[in-house]
């Protein structure tokens, strides 16, 4: 008997049978068409708002904190820490905004490529009647990038982008760079209000008292929101890979078949193999190996 999640499961994959002569083979992309862009008017205002929230906090900490500081080495240091947060984190925001999470091919579910698989007696292929595609295992169907993604955690308004198979670590690295800038300027904040309260207003900042009061405290409320969410995010996001299960499965309560691995193996596939110094930095792509053949065969 099945179980409420397996029915779920098997109405998301066979609503419908085959029928891969109705599948039309995928058109040949041109040049263009190969960049991952998303166009959804919602996610693309997410981005914009998020690179515009980074660059509102980097004008806040260098003119308002930094430059009116007569402590040079104070202001140096963190220009510096900051600066580079700020570089990593729009950085990863990039990466996991224009990387193919792992989309299936659209549209293969043809005849030849079903022959192709050469399917032993008792095993199986399901199909995804929203795109035409044979679907691997673990992986599912997003209505806002219209393709089945290979271990979809789930759609991301703020990066544009489904995280799935092949950005989840990008997507990692934005969360937990956003989270030590957001932690970073509290701190600055917080320290530049004792110093305006001991010191004149008028000396601690270039702007007027009650624009300098505003600035900060907006900053301070945006700090505060983006290290929250961006923190909750980081730990979920961490606990999902060490125990190999999206969040989209952890929802729909879906039976294990996949083999069990331990957290650091589980680690290496989404940051790459061997650990190193590029698993901090969004311009390593992770080494994650190729996609194997038998992967759309249950």
């Amino acid at each position: 008997m099945l179980t409420p999640s397996h029915r779920f499961r098997d109405i998301e994959r066979t609503a419908v049978y085959l029928q891969p002569e109705k599948c039309v083979p995928p058109v040949a992309q041109d040049s263009m068409d190969k960049v991952w862009f998303i166009k959804d008017g919602c996610g693309i205002a997410c981005a914009v708002v998020t690179w515009f929230l980074v660059f509102y906090a980097e004008f806040v900490v260098i003119f308002v904190i930094l430059l009116p500081s007569k402590d040079l080495i104070y202001s140096i240091v963190n220009g510096i820490i900051f600066n580079i947060l700020a570089f990593l984190a729009l950085g990863s925001h990039l990466r996991a905004m224009i990387t193919d999470p792992g989309a299936v091919p659209k549209g293969n579910a043809t005849k030849e490529f079903i022959e192709s698989l050469q399917l032993k007696p008792g095993q199986v292929v399901y199909k995804c009647p929203k795109c035409c595609s044979i679907k691997p295992d673990r992986a599912h169907h997003c209505s806002v990038c219209k393709r089945c993604i290979r271990k979809m955690d789930h759609h991301c308004p703020w990066v544009n982008n489904c995280v799935g198979e092949n950005n989840q670590k990008f997507f990692v690295l934005f969360t937990m760079y956003i989270s030590l800038i957001s932690l970073h300027a509290l701190i600055m904040v917080a320290l530049h209000f004792l110093y305006c309260f001991e010191e004149d207003w008028t000396k601690c900042s270039s702007f007027s008292p009650p624009t300098t009061v505003i600035l900060l405290i907006l900053l301070c409320f945006e700090g505060l929101l983006f290290l929250i969410f961006t923190a909750v995010m980081f730990g979920t996001q961490v606990h999902s890979i060490c125990t190999d299960e999206t969040g989209i499965e952890q929802l729909k309560k879906e039976e294990r078949r996949w083999a069990k691995k331990t957290k650091w193996m589980n680690l290496k596939a989404v940051f790459g193999h061997p650990f190193s110094i590029s698993w901090l930095s969004p311009l390593a792509t992770p080494d994650q190996g190729k996609a194997d053949p038998y992967q759309y065969v249950v």
